[in-house]
């Protein structure tokens, strides 16, 4: 009979080299907020993978930056605590990164990998491969074996689900024995109401430039299902900014903006929570509340 496995699998890495595409890949689920647009993921955010003999908890975390203000700091921090927990550390570059970016958080990751000492199994993952040469990928890996000798190295394509089947083979050998930490029918330790903020926040992400998008915070008001021959969910929630004229530009022309946002995000709701929705959009003023840690608090970036 087998040993039953179980471990956690903490993803890392910088901006914008596909941590979450790797993690939804990995987990089957689209659970993390995907966009072009570096900065995505604010939290930790939790996918359960379950097998007869197996469970994998994998995190994905924010993309590690140097921060600029509050909000920042507490999304370095769930990056930096994603370090101490992993049974299996997946440090993601891609084909454009810079080992010389965030170098300090490089020099942790090396220190796990290159202890005798540490439990922690880190595997180096190098995403995008679809976009590079054969030369320039084994240029890569040999830049990279000599940053992480003990690391084992994986050239994937998260978004082509190219070497993302090896990877999770190589990470289910790499699981401690242990039993489960979570139910087996658990996908997230999160609520239906956090992904239908995140559901929000992307399409706010997806639909606005510059600052706009940074400046967000989305937050479920109500969120009620009724009973009856067709189950419909009523959610209502706020769209806070930081500025009067961030407010305006989130409306835009006779509530244009926000209808468009409103239609998207209604639409992906639906198709995670399998039922039709009823989604109303506000918009108000919370001024500085990136730097203010009371409403970081209130937001969900406390990690105490």
């Amino acid at each position: 009979m087998n040993m039953h496995k179980s471990g956690f699998v903490n993803i890392v890495g910088n901006p914008n080299v596909g941590k979450s595409t790797l993690m939804n890949a990995l987990v089957g689920e689209r659970l993390s907020i995907i966009t072009s647009k570096a900065q995505t993921t604010r939290h930790r955010i939790l996918g359960i993978v379950n097998g007869e003999d197996f469970q994998m908890v994998y995190s994905d975390t924010p993309g590690v930056l140097s921060p600029n203000y509050r909000l920042q700091e507490k999304m370095l921090e769930f990056s930096r605590s994603a370090l101490v927990d992993a049974d299996v550390l997946l440090y993601v570059t891609d084909v454009t990164d810079s080992a010389d970016r965030n170098a300090d958080f490089l020099t942790k990751v090396k220190k796990i990998a290159n202890s005798h000492q540490a439990t922690t199994k880190v595997f180096l993952v190098i995403n995008k491969i679809d976009l590079t040469t054969q030369e320039t990928l084994e240029n890569l890996v040999d830049f990279w074996h000599s940053q992480l000798p003990e690391a084992e190295i994986f050239p994937i394509s998260a978004q082509e689900k190219f070497g993302v089947s090896q990877l999770f083979d190589a990470i289910k050998d790499a699981l401690p024995v242990g039993p489960p930490f979570f139910p087996k029918d658990q996908l997230t330790d999160k609520s239906e109401r956090f992904f239908v903020n995140e559901i929000i926040r992307e399409k706010i992400l997806l639909n606005y430039d510059k600052e706009i998008p940074y400046s967000v915070e989305v937050e479920v008001e109500s969120f009620k299902e009724s009973d009856g021959v067709k189950p419909l969910v009523e959610i209502s929630a706020v769209i806070y900014c930081e500025r009067e004229s961030q407010k305006g530009i989130i409306i835009g022309k006779a509530g244009s903006a926000l209808k468009r946002v409103g239609m998207q995000a209604r639409k992906d709701i639906e198709d995670f929570l399998q039922k039709p929705v009823f989604l109303q959009l506000f918009v108000k003023v919370d001024k500085d509340w990136r730097s203010n840690i009371g409403r970081l608090k209130h937001y969900g970036y406390d990690l105490t």
